[in-house]
C-alpha cells in the first residue's frame, strides 16, 4: 500500500484510529470498546511481549522496558509502527483499525506519513494519582508506586510519548467510571465515523 494512501473498499475508505495515553490511563478499554464497535484491534505492546518471550526473559515491567528501549535502539524511534504496519495494512483492507498503545512521536509520524487524514489520534487522559492506583492495584501487569513513576518518566524521556498526547483529535477523561469512559468513547466513535454497536 503506498505511503499516505489508504483505499476505498465497497464505496469507503477504512479509518485507522490510534490511542494513546500514559499507563494505566485506561488505552486498553477504550480500545475493546472501538473492538466491541467493529474496529480491527492491533495492540502495540503484542511486539514486546514476543520480543521477550524470544529472549526467554521473564514478562515483566525491568524486561519489557530494556526490550521497548532495545528494539528502538536496533530500528529508530518509530519502530513499532513500522514493524506492525504489516499487520495494520492487512486489517485495513477490510475494516477500520483501532491501535493500542502507540508510544512515541516518531510513531506517530509514520502513522501519519502511512495514512493521512484517515488516522485518528485519541487520547486516554487520567491524573498521574488515579493511573499509579490502578497499576499498583492490578493482578497481571501490576507495578509498584516507584516502578508507576519510573515508567512515566522513562515514557516521557525516553519514548517522546507526550508529543502523540498533546496532537490528540480527541481526548477522554478516565477519571470516574468505566459507563462514562464508555459514554465518552461512543462519542468519539461516533465523531469519527465508526460504526458504535456493531456486531
Amino acid at each position: 500500500m503506498p505511503a499516505g494512501v489508504l483505499i476505498a473498499y465497497n464505496g469507503r475508505v477504512m479509518k485507522v484510529v490510534s490511542i494513546v495515553g500514559m499507563a494505566g490511563a485506561g488505552k486498553s478499554e477504550v480500545a475493546r470498546i472501538f473492538a466491541d464497535s467493529g474496529f480491527v484491534r492491533i495492540r502495540f505492546g503484542d511486539v514486546t511481549d514476543d520480543e521477550v518471550r524470544r529472549r526467554g526473559l521473564e514478562l515483566n515491567e525491568a524486561n519489557e522496558r530494556a526490550v521497548r528501549e532495545s528494539l528502538r535502539a536496533e530500528h529508530g524511534m518509530d519502530a513499532y509502527a513500522r514493524l506492525n504496519r504489516p499487520r495494520i495494512d492487512a486489517a485495513v483492507r477490510d475494516s477500520n483499525v483501532v491501535i493500542d498503545g502507540l508510544y512515541s512521536w516518531e510513531e506517530y509520524l509514520f502513522l501519519r506519513d502511512c495514512y493521512g487524514d484517515d488516522l485518528y489520534q485519541v487520547a486516554v487522559w487520567a491524573s498521574p494519582a488515579t493511573r499509579h492506583a490502578r497499576l499498583t492495584g492490578r493482578e497481571v501487569r501490576g507495578l509498584t508506586g516507584t516502578e508507576a513513576a519510573a515508567r512515566d518518566r522513562a515514557e516521557i524521556e525516553n519514548s517522546n510519548k507526550g508529543g502523540p498526547i498533546a496532537v490528540a483529535d480527541y481526548i477522554t477523561v478516565n477519571e470516574s467510571s468505566l459507563e462514562e469512559l464508555a459514554r465518552q468513547t461512543a462519542g468519539v466513535i461516533e465523531r469519527i465515523g465508526g460504526q458504535v454497536g456493531a456486531d
